[in-house]
């Protein structure tokens, strides 16, 4: 094997500038996503564990419709066949004029994709916590909106720590699919160093070492938030 190694190369400009930026692009995607997701998901577990009929079906669909397409199809269905669906002056705002709608459509496509995913965990955090605590909130005179806020809630969001600490790194190391559709997130980034340098194996190990780093910091946190928040006896298994 006659590789030439040149590790020295990711510390010169503009690679390690390219670096930064991938890194700061992929965190904020996948936070503003996450924003998305954990928002619209809660909202949805809500509805979803809370009611039944009409209402259930339609975020049951949700549910079901955004899990089972693969996220890739997702995006290129919002990025390439949405605004062409739309009317014109719409569809060449969001092609032309919107700032960055490759960027915005990442982050929309992936906060609907988890979105669903999260309202699972929440309506089964929901369901995990005991019928007793429910009718308790009920006969001391809170509304239903009151009884989700101050009891239900809190208590299903320390049951499902772990799930949902899952799905933001689901969130986090999905945003790559993001270079599909044109946004320089850091697997773009770290394929564009490639190309010009011919190191690859330097570049994609870098980028290896920083999404292990940032996954195994965010599941420390996780960790230790959960146990100190954690709920004696019941858990929710995602």
């Amino acid at each position: 094997m006659n590789y030439a190694w040149n590790w020295a190369v990711l510390f010169q400009s503009p690679y390690l500038e390219w670096l930064g930026q991938g890194i700061a692009m992929t965190l904020a995607v996948s936070t503003a996503a996450w924003i998305i997701a954990l928002g619209l998901g809660t909202l949805i577990g809500i509805i979803h564990s809370s009611t039944s009929g009409p209402v259930r079906f339609v975020t049951g669909s949700y549910i079901n419709l955004f899990r089972n397409v693969p996220l890739l199809l997702q995006m290129f269905l919002w990025f390439f066949v949405v605004p062409e669906l739309l009317p014109k002056a719409a569809g060449t705002w969001l092609k032309r004029d919107l700032p960055y709608p490759e960027v915005v459509t990442a982050i929309v496509a992936l906060g609907l994709f988890t979105a669903s995913r999260v309202a699972v965990q929440v309506a089964a955090g929901i369901a995990a916590v005991p019928r007793g605590q429910s009718m308790a909130a009920r006969a001391s005179g809170l509304s239903t909106a009151q009884a989700y806020r101050f009891v239900l809630l809190p208590q299903a969001f320390r049951i499902v720590v772990p799930p949902l600490t899952s799905e933001f790194l689901t969130i986090f190391k999905n945003s790559s699919i993001a270079l599909t559709i044109g946004v320089y997130e850091l697997t773009a980034q770290t394929q564009q160093i490639q190309s010009f340098t011919y190191q690859g194996f330097e570049a994609f190990t870098a980028a290896t070492v920083v999404y292990m780093t940032i996954a195994l910091t965010v599941t420390t946190l996780m960790t230790i938030i959960e146990r100190r928040i954690a709920i004696p006896g019941p858990t929710a298994r995602g």
